[in-house]
């Protein structure tokens, strides 16, 4: 029998996580019993053991890595330590693994990359450019060299990380999506997104400071018109690629 992916949430909000996890299973092609589900954000990462999985899938959260330490809560400091001990094995195995917004700081940390919010985006659509090394990676391959994606973020890596390969990029934030060796990938943008996910995260993060709240409706009318159909497709050829 196939092992089954696993999939992270660092959402606090039901709804948000729901629905994040809804669209991971819509474009990644999965079924149910494809996946394990884990909300870290509740208690933290239980014990793993990466021969149980078959890749790891880490969506998006309001946790920011660059948050001054006194400042974050109990339990983000206890899942920044989990997945800081989770990557020591993901490295050394070389395990297949897409942290998606969240998961690229995560990541981006632990590579040794400083994580700022000098390169925050607004929430909404944007395009990004693919690099060389992007355009003959097996989940990029045959894209075009410009698409859209969706994202929302207050921080982002201020540089590629030590020891990485950046494989999109665009201007106003220049590592939008990453490599670690062959197998551990890490996306800015969110591949899972649509508008409808997006709506739903405009509502419940209205007064998170990415954007002013006076603006939800506005962002709201703008993400209806977005469609994002070869980012989508980053997470079914992750799953192609890993199953």
């Amino acid at each position: 029998m196939p092992k089954p992916f696993l999939i992270i949430q660092l959402r606090p909000e039901d709804e948000t996580a729901d629905n994040e996890f809804e669209s991971i299973k819509l474009y990644g092609g999965l079924a149910d019993h494809d996946m394990i589900r884990v909300r870290a954000e509740v208690s933290g990462l239980p014990a793993l053991d990466l021969n149980d999985y078959a890749a790891i899938i880490v969506g998006g959260s309001p946790f920011n890595v660059s948050e001054v330490e006194d400042q974050k809560s109990t339990i983000q400091k206890q899942v920044e330590t989990d997945f800081f001990e989770l990557f020591d094995a993901i490295v050394d195995w070389d395990f297949p693994f897409l942290g998606c917004c969240s998961g690229n700081g995560l990541l981006g940390s632990y590579c040794g990359a400083t994580i700022s919010r000098k390169y925050g985006e607004p929430v909404g659509g944007v395009n990004i450019e693919l690099t060389e090394a992007g355009r003959l990676d097996p989940l990029l391959e045959g894209l075009p060299d410009s698409f859209r994606v969706l994202l929302g973020h207050k921080e982002a890596c201020d540089a590629l990380p030590p020891g990485c390969v950046l494989l999109a990029t665009n201007e106003s934030c220049p590592v939008q999506m990453f490599r670690l060796k062959k197998n551990i990938y890490a996306t800015q943008f969110h591949p899972e997104g649509d508008a409808q996910g997006f709506i739903v995260r405009i509502h419940a993060y209205k007064h998170y400071g990415y954007f002013p709240p006076e603006s939800a409706q506005q962002l709201i009318e703008t993400v209806e018109n977005e469609h994002v159909p070869e980012a989508q497709s980053i997470l079914r050829r992750f799953v192609e690629l890993y199953r």
